[in-house]
């Protein structure tokens, strides 16, 4: 069972908000929708070249206060940091505590 005095990441979750652009597309934002304290746990890293440049995709599992409004494809924000949710489970069923696979890119 995760520990809840090493949550000691402070995050801000953010939503994706999609807003046509009048020509046919679409334009996404993001909207901070809660501050919430995680623990932020690398778990493995991958490198890729991208347009000549090298890529390195950091994998992490989070763990935060369970929550029922997080989905695939939001993001946590620490500073300059984003981390892009992969997928979410709540690991004893008990509404507790999520853990999240999280991908952040690094250029």
């Amino acid at each position: 069972m995760p520990d809840p005095g090493r949550m000691t990441a402070r995050l801000t979750l953010e939503q994706p908000q999609d807003t046509s652009d009048g020509q046919g597309g679409t334009i996404r934002n993001w909207q901070a929708v809660a501050s919430l304290w995680a623990l932020i746990e690398p778990q493995s890293v991958s490198r890729d070249e991208r347009g000549g440049a090298e890529v390195a995709t950091v994998n992490h599992s989070v763990t935060i206060r369970f929550r029922s409004d997080i989905r695939r494809g939001d993001r946590l924000v620490k500073g300059g940091r984003k981390l892009v949710v992969r997928a979410l489970r709540d690991p004893d069923e008990s509404r507790r505590f999520l853990l999240l696979d999280c991908e952040e890119e690094v250029q």
